[in-house]
């Protein structure tokens, strides 16, 4: 481990790894020597085929590791790594061995199993039949042909329903898949919308926005209009603001009013 992790610490960390599988393996086939039951057989052969996987795919990270770091490496330190990393392989290959012999026994077994009463029962009819007259032969074959006429019948209601329920599930499939169409087809409708309002809710904040600027432009015209007049009454002498057309300054209009005058009483 140690001269591991002076060639890499990730190298030294896979082996790690491997190890703590390869110690969990040997436990594991150790306790499956001492299990009788085969369904927990089987249930602990999976766990374990599982660690070979897991131990499998650290080997190929392992090799990966070495390949990625052999151009650091001397080759007496290159030539170490691949030994090491053939004991991984011929350790887990002699786990997988063992794999292999448990699962043929666990399988020898439960074919004896399910074998050996139907020797028995078949060796049991023999003697039945041979100490049967031939009416009773004939009652017998004609009940077991009731029997089997019996579960054909069934085996033809359990086809009708499976049938019916596959085509009640396909019609609902094809509601589904319509209903789903007719969702996106909405769904396009109501983006298309979305685009158009938020199209014409931009226009109108544009025509606002110039609405606003005309109307102030308005207000500072009045406001302009509104100073001058101002001016022009208070000071109406002052040469410096022009008269606006039809507003003139009061006393203009006093002295147009006062030759109007004149002119009247001379005609």
């Amino acid at each position: 481990m140690d001269s591991l992790s002076a060639i890499s610490e990730e190298l030294a960390e896979i082996d790690g790894q491997i190890t703590d599988i390869f110690r969990a393996l040997s436990n594991g086939f150790q306790k499956l020597e001492k299990i009788k039951d085969p369904n927990r057989q089987s249930r602990q052969l999976e766990e374990l085929t599982d660690k070979m996987r897991e131990c499998k795919r650290l080997i190929k990270e392992f090799d990966r590791e070495i390949k990625y770091t052999a151009r650091g490496n001397d080759p007496d330190t290159q030539n170490m790594l691949n030994e090491k990393k053939q004991s991984m392989v011929k350790e887990l290959n002699s786990y997988v061995a063992m794999k292999k012999q448990y699962a043929s026994n666990l399988e020898t077994k439960r074919a004896d199993l399910f074998e050996g009463p139907g020797e028995v029962d078949g060796y049991g009819n023999g003697l039945l039949a041979s100490s049967m007259t031939n009416q009773q032969l004939m009652d017998h074959g004609n009940q077991m042909m009731d029997e089997t006429d019996q579960a054909i019948e069934r085996s033809k209601k359990v086809v009708h329903d499976t049938i019916n329920v596959g085509t009640e599930t396909a019609e609902a499939l094809k509601a589904q898949t319509e209903q789903m169409s007719r969702i996106v087809n909405e769904l396009d409708s109501i983006q298309f919308s979305i685009k158009k309002a938020s199209k014409l809710v931009k226009e109108i904040g544009r025509q606002v926005a110039t609405d606003r600027c005309i109307m102030a432009l308005l207000f500072l015209i009045v406001l302009g209009v509104i100073a001058i007049i101002i001016v022009k009454i208070v000071n109406p002498h002052n040469k410096d603001i022009r008269d606006i057309p039809g507003l003139a300054p009061p006393a203009q209009i006093q002295n147009q009013n006062h030759n109007r005058r004149l002119l009247w009483n001379l005609n």
